[in-house]
């Protein structure tokens, strides 16, 4: 009884502490794709600990419901499309853009018995991409089809996950698929397809961010700063050892430790995930180049009928960023 008496109160006592510690951690947002690799390398790698944060990585099937958590206070940061960021600050959410991470790649891969050799030819074929209003989405219909000649109903555009379109692919169910990697690498490597297309190579865009809300960055400034700092230390990695951040973050995207392939056999998943961050492009500084490009991403999207404002103008990107990180470190 004497033992009862003082073990409940301890217990209380120790789940009330690991509240607390839960609570401390620092939660970073993420997709399980390749634009979302220095989340993933930074956590694997021990760069976020490193720079003195205990962070919970916690993934996300959408951008929507990533971006939701963070509105919410689940969320401390995330890294998402930058299009998500303006939907919802449009709406008046108190959100702010803090970093860079990626510049879009975005493939175009056809099946070879689907008599597409250019994006003009997709008129009338079946396109596997994204959800309707995501960034892909709106790229795909603001930017490559325009810039071919195409409306959007001159396409029949399936919104579906990356893997799915892969297997849609596979299975014939599509004529092609707008994919990022490593998806992208995933198709060419397990099905009859080629590309006949990517965004990167002839409109460059800041495809992913690092957002935060306005209200974690005041009370968490040193946090998220410190976040910035370790992704920062990933992105180099990435881009310097790829081969390296391979062996961290391989597992993510492939399962096996091989991937079966139509004309190479198995192949290691580091060889296919080391092949996919090279065709990357991360970045943690957002260029004045690259925010003139966001507003004109803000400018589609308002086209498009995706991003309304109150008074009926532009929507100022501006108003977004808060980019005293990258001016503190002078990137």
């Amino acid at each position: 009884m004497k033992f009862t008496k003082f073990l409940i109160p301890a217990l209380a006592a120790f789940a009330l502490a690991g509240q607390a510690m839960a609570a401390d951690k620092f939660k970073v947002g993420y997709l399980r794709v390749m634009d979302d690799a220095q989340a993933i390398a930074a956590y694997e790698g021990g760069f976020y600990k490193k720079h003195g944060l205990d962070v919970e990585l916690v993934e996300f099937k959408s951008g929507t419901d990533l971006i939701k958590a963070i509105v919410g206070g689940q969320l401390d940061t995330g890294v998402l499309g930058f299009t998500n960021a303006v939907a919802w600050a449009s709406k008046g959410a108190d959100l702010k853009v803090v970093g860079g991470a990626q510049t879009g790649y975005h493939a175009i891969l056809a099946r070879d018995d689907a008599g597409i050799k250019k994006v003009s030819d997709l008129k009338g074929k079946t396109l596997a991409s994204q959800a309707e209003g995501s960034t892909a989405d709106t790229v795909l219909k603001g930017v490559v089809l325009k810039e071919a000649g195409l409306k959007a109903d001159d396409v029949n555009v399936m919104g579906v996950s990356p893997q799915v379109a892969v297997q849609s692919l596979v299975g014939k169910r599509v004529d092609a698929a707008f994919l990022f990697e490593p998806q992208a690498s995933i198709a060419k490597l397990i099905a009859p397809v080629k590309q006949v297309y990517e965004i990167g190579e002839v409109w460059p865009f800041p495809c992913m961010v690092v957002i935060t809300s306005g209200d974690t960055l005041n009370k968490k400034k040193d946090a998220v700063w410190k976040s910035l700092d370790a992704q920062r230390e990933a992105i180099d990695l990435l881009q310097k050892k790829p081969a390296e951040a391979s062996k961290l973050i391989a597992g993510y995207f492939i399962a096996e430790p091989t991937l079966k392939t139509l004309k190479q056999g198995e192949v290691p998943r580091e060889a296919v995930i080391t092949s996919a961050i090279k065709s990357q492009t991360f970045s943690a500084a957002l260029t004045p180049k690259e925010q003139a490009r966001m507003q004109e991403i803000a400018g589609i999207m308002q086209e498009q009928g995706a991003l309304k404002t109150r008074d009926g103008k532009p929507f100022e990107v501006k108003n977004i960023l808060d980019l005293s990180w990258q001016q503190e470190r002078k990137l």
